[in-house]
């Protein structure tokens, strides 16, 4: 990724990024996909995964009505002619078949288009302070207390009932002046074999976080995460992985970060300064560089910033 002396314009990436330039890409990887069953099927496995698509891309509100309108002259059409289906399966046949795809075969796709986009210097526009800014999260995808199956998480209510669940860690590449982001592959946060306990959003970025500097090697990477990435053995990881990062933090789950960065305010070690705006707000700034993480690994070293702003005499903080 080398900066170029004026941003590409859009109309020269349309054959890459339009709608049907996008859905052919992620067709031919899909091709490649291995389908676990055997030979002589209705349906291919390619028009499978695409219908599964064409079920977010088409807007349908779930599978049941995708199934009721499938067949219909207008939709055959579109998924003819965008999303390359011959034949589309039900409802029943769609999840009993994409429930044996590894999930991980379905990455090809992100990781051939960012390629792609890479080459075209498209992905340029969202540097910013040098590098691509991946944001880094959880968020929930089923929840039930009646519909399981093996890999779900498990929990407990304090009423005796059971719920399962199943969530993911989504990372997307942002910019602050970018409305659009750009959706890098997830990964699923399911119950592990041999596991005595359920995943989490840890676990799981121990597994995507190698998987995305494997899928981007050269890519300048930092992730923005929330305060409970905040900790040693995660940035240990990041560091392993040349992969910079932005985490908030917070007083109540950093004692130690904070009481070390207050002891360095009251010795005059850090730097500050407030600025009145135009707009009437007041914003602040406190920093202090190569501060230890916390008591149990004082060999972290990293940098601190405090902002607020006081605004309709309401103080804001983000640290």
């Amino acid at each position: 990724m080398k900066k170029l002396p004026s941003p590409v314009s859009l109309p020269s990436l349309s054959k890459y990024v339009s709608a049907p330039a996008l859905l052919h890409q992620v067709r031919q990887a899909f091709e490649q996909v291995p389908d676990p069953r055997r030979y002589g099927q209705q349906f291919s496995l390619p028009d499978v995964l695409m219908s599964g698509l064409a079920v977010f891309g088409l807007k349908y509100p779930s599978l049941l009505k995708f199934d009721e309108q499938r067949n219909e002259s207008t939709i055959r059409a579109n998924l003819k002619a965008l999303y390359g289906v011959e034949l589309a399966p039900c409802d029943t046949q769609l999840r009993a078949v994409l429930d044996r795809v590894d999930p991980a075969e379905l990455r090809t796709p992100f990781v051939r288009i960012h390629q792609r986009l890479d080459q075209k210097h498209f992905l340029e526009e969202f540097l910013f302070l040098g590098s691509c800014l991946i944001s880094i999260d959880g968020t929930g995808q089923f929840s039930s207390t009646r519909v399981h199956c093996p890999e779900c998480c498990v929990r407990h209510h304090r009423h005796g009932e059971i719920g399962y669940y199943h969530q993911l860690l989504g990372a997307v590449m942002v910019h602050p002046d970018q409305a659009q982001v750009l959706p890098l592959f997830p990964e699923a946060i399911t119950y592990q074999d041999g596991a005595t306990k359920n995943d989490c959003e840890m676990n799981a970025s121990k597994r995507l976080l190698p998987q995305l500097r494997k899928a981007f090697p050269d890519w300048p990477l930092r992730v923005v995460e929330d305060s409970l990435s905040a900790n040693g053995p995660h940035l240990k990881l990041l560091k392993e992985l040349n992969i910079g990062y932005i985490i908030s933090v917070k007083p109540d789950g950093q004692e130690s970060l904070f009481s070390e960065v207050d002891q360095c305010r009251v010795r005059g070690e850090t730097s500050e300064f407030e600025d009145l705006g135009t707009d009437g707000i007041l914003r602040g700034y406190r920093w202090i560089n190569q501060i230890p993480l916390n008591k149990s690994h004082p060999d972290i070293l990293v940098n601190f910033l405090d902002y607020w702003e006081i605004r309709d005499g309401k103080e804001f903080n983000f640290s």
